[in-house]
């Protein structure tokens, strides 16, 4: 067997340092060294979105990726999201728009939409609903029917355009949301 790798990177920005098989998968990192259990195993295969990650600020199939590639870069996980502020409910807006839009289910999927829905609203802080759905597209969820989750995107995103518009005229032109703006 081969020897265990020794691997440093930030996870939801705060510095962490494990040794991995050279095998291993970026979820078996995640869920079995550190216990971040907010990332699903689903199908082993990329096709559910259940352990979504985002890797230097992209969405990646942690199931995918061997944890390796994750050496000196930054991982973020649905916990993350909320790592700098706690809204009202206790979780960051996004997370608030899941609970009040009915978007939580089981919740298997959650951790996987959020970070998603996440990305989605860093790179297009107003997208349309079809813009959401094409976003959300390899996330599987067999609850919901996606209406509800797509209801709860696009709240977050009017509530992202609101505080921009609360910036004013000058300081909203060419606003776009960074990852610490979708946690307040």
């Amino acid at each position: 067997m081969s020897a265990e790798r020794a691997l440093r990177f930030a996870l939801n920005g705060r510095p962490v340092q494990i040794d991995v098989p050279p095998h291993w998968t970026l979820l078996q990192a995640l869920r079995e060294s550190l216990l971040a259990y907010e990332v699903k195993y689903g199908c082993g295969e990329g096709e559910c979105g259940a352990c979504a990650v985002l890797l230097d600020d992209e969405p990646v199939n942690a199931c995918l990726l061997l944890a390796v590639h994750a050496d000196g870069k930054s991982v973020t996980t649905a916990r993350g999201l909320a790592a700098e502020f706690v809204g009202a409910q206790g979780f960051a807006p996004l997370q608030e728009a899941f609970v009040a839009h009915g978007a939580v289910q089981c919740g298997f999927c959650t951790p996987g939409m959020l970070v998603a829905a996440a990305h989605l609203l860093r790179t297009n802080p107003t997208p349309s609903r079809e813009q959401i759905r094409a976003a959300l597209a390899a996330n599987l969820c067999r609850c919901t029917g996606y209406a509800k989750i797509v209801d709860a995107v696009a709240a977050a995103a009017a509530a992202l355009d609101d505080r921009a518009e609360a910036l004013g005229d000058e300081a909203a032109e060419g606003y776009r949301p960074s990852g610490n703006e979708l946690e307040k």
